[in-house]
């Protein structure tokens, strides 16, 4: 039965190659019209003297973007966090620290708005692919009219390669029977090699190459990041031996560090002891490094631990323990992922394209998680046993946590403190514990001031009008036939040598879950949903950003005015973009993993 099984998969699967070509979509490449030939016959050859195709102009920069996974803002060493990140701070010593960058507070969402430009709700992802329902800001069906990035710098001449994780293709499509015209291939990617879901193991994941399964060798024990970082390379590689004047867009996703949190023992074990100092003292020690590095400002103080954590020295000693190991996987998690993104930035540098390369690394599509057990490394059958019980369990398996088969992620307590000094988390958009990132420009070509920092309001929807400013790209009226509508980003390029100049992106609403807030000329409204409660219940507090980085001082009271200004521009911009019906059911977290595990589990099973 496994033989004929096999035997169909194969039969299916060759007949996805040979219907690929007829599946992909390609460069806008209508007939052209030659007009008479003014000659009856013509004896000599005549020179192909029009390109068929667009061509990017002479030195047209590379464009890399680099987004990571569920990483808060305090993780990264070079936004002072204690997790290693060389890397980064490399670019960032030769490039530009934005510390005012925000995404949507969730991974589908914010992958949407950095691709097209445009508001999430806009194009149709309010939520999770996942939790889509029939209405415009949710179905999760991306507008044609809404053109990719890639679909554009396509047009403009550049291959486009995607890598890593999408969870941009409803969950409907989602098999190998398509359709295929929102996956990467259909939505300008020249070449795609990752996942489509939300998260996949890092050790026995389910990957896609174009839009076929990618056959995955799991006895080398690889890691997935790694896996991705060699076929980034190859991509890369191969483009330039054919054609090296060719410039080429690199969109770079590991799921790092999302759960399942897994990584290499060698990156556990570079952290051994790190954090048995607790997430209270951590909070406190990056607040300091990141007053020293001029990425908080220096008036910041620290929220108050969140209700739902416990002190840390409240915890028992082996309960210490199986924390704090947690909390070494994570960093070595990050840490990792800054090497394997640091070869592919070697690869560049060492084939001479780096310096033309404008390279973009986004940490974190949204702020760190609060979708974690409180417990790390119990086994799954223990929800009823006693929290003594419970803790003996973890201390039993401490060793795995981290490593292969794990499924969870580190606890609430490490995730609050890799989120200082916001409060809150990812999905609560209304905070910019959910919304507030730190991001990293390279661009030799572009940036005089090395190493400087940008305190200007960008959201994810500026980098796609950016990108098109730097390299002077033509954006078409028709993309593959469809009728393109506004982009609705600020490009930042304004910023790039002028580390004074005003703020020109001043209005932008946030939404995920019935979450909701408004920034508006350094003042921001905003209102926390509890699931399952009247959103008229909902309570709007007010705050002065220019003044206030991280949210301590609600003045919804004192100024009544400006919460009633901002609350009706809230509506003007949310019945633009089409986000009511609000929507507070959430996805479950942990069936995320059950999806994965499912496909994973298959996977195996063919091996």
């Amino acid at each position: 039965m496994k033989k004929i099984t096999y035997s169909l998969k194969l039969f299916h699967i060759a007949g996805l190659l040979f219907l690929y070509p007829l599946m992909g979509y390609a460069q806008h490449s209508p007939e052209k019209n030659y007009g008479q030939d003014p000659i009856k016959y013509d004896t000599t050859t005549k020179l192909f003297k029009t390109a068929y195709i667009p061509k990017a102009p002479v030195k047209a920069p590379n464009i890399v973007i680099i987004m990571l996974d569920d990483v808060g803002f305090s993780t990264a060493g070079s936004f002072g966090g204690l997790a290693e990140t060389p890397v980064f701070d490399s670019l960032a010593k030769r490039g530009l620290k934005y510390t005012n960058f925000h995404t949507t507070a969730l991974c589908a969402p914010s992958r949407a708005a950095l691709l097209t430009g445009r508001n999430h709700h806009s194009v149709h992802m309010g939520h999770f692919t996942e939790t889509a329902f029939d209405a415009a800001g949710y179905d999760s069906y991306m507008p044609f009219e809404k053109a990719t990035i890639a679909e554009v710098l396509r047009e403009n001449g550049y291959n486009t390669f995607a890598v890593g994780k999408w969870h941009l293709t409803p969950l409907a499509d989602r098999t190998a029977a398509g359709p295929f015209n929102r996956w990467p291939t259909g939505r300008g990617f020249d070449r795609f090699y990752g996942f489509l879901e939300s998260a996949t193991d890092q050790y026995y994941p389910v990957l896609w190459e174009g839009i076929t399964r990618a056959a995955v060798d799991t006895g080398k024990g690889t890691h997935l990041t790694t896996m991705l970082a060699d076929r980034a390379i190859d991509y890369i590689r191969n483009q330039n031996k054919a054609n090296p004047q060719k410039p080429f867009f690199l969109y770079f996703t590991p799921g790092a560090v999302h759960s399942p949190l897994q990584t290499d023992q060698r990156w556990i074990d570079k952290y051994k002891d790190k954090f048995d100092m607790g997430w209270d003292k951590y909070r406190e020690l990056v607040l300091t490094n990141q007053k020293r590095l001029g990425v908080v400002p220096g008036y910041v103080t620290l929220p108050p631990r969140n209700e739902k954590i416990a002190a840390w020295e409240s915890l028992s000693a082996d309960e210490k323990k199986v924390m704090a190991r947690a909390m070494e996987a994570h960093a070595g998690f990050l840490s990792q992922t800054d090497y394997e993104i640091g070869r592919v930035i070697n690869y560049l540098k060492q084939s001479g394209q780096l310096e033309n390369s404008v390279v973009m690394v986004i940490i974190g599509d949204n702020g760190a998680t609060k979708y974690t057990a409180d417990l790390p490394g119990v086994p799954e059958g223990m929800e009823k046993a006693s929290h003594e019980e419970r803790v003996k369990a973890a201390l039993k398996n401490i060793d795995q946590i981290g490593r292969k088969n794990f499924k969870g992620d580190i606890p609430l307590g490490w995730t609050q403190a890799t989120n200082a000094p916001f409060k809150l988390w990812k999905g609560d958009a209304n905070a910019e514990g959910g919304t507030h990132n730190p991001m990293i420009l390279y661009a030799p070509g572009f940036i005089r001031e090395k190493g400087g920092i940008r305190n200007q309001y960008v959201h994810l929807i500026d980098v796609w009008p950016t990108v098109m400013e730097l390299i002077k790209a033509k954006i078409p009226a028709l993309v593959n036939g469809y009728q393109q509508a506004p982009v609705e980003g600020t490009s930042f390029a304004y910023t790039l040598n002028n580390a004074a100049a005003k703020d020109r992106h001043t209005l932008q609403y946030y939404e995920t879950g019935a979450s909701r807030a408004l920034y508006k000329d350094g003042w921001k409204v905003e209102a926390y949903h509890h699931q399952g409660r009247s959103y008229l219940k909902d309570t709007w507090e007010l705050y002065d950003m220019q003044h206030d980085f991280n949210e301590h001082f609600n003045l919804a009271t004192k100024y009544p005015e400006k919460v009633k200004e901002l609350r009706a521009w809230f509506e003007i911009e949310v019945k633009k973009y089409h986000v009511y019906p609000l929507h507070d059911s959430w996805f479950p977290a942990n069936q995320y993993l059950q999806i994965s595990d499912s496909r994973e589990k298959e996977a195996q099973e063919e091996e």
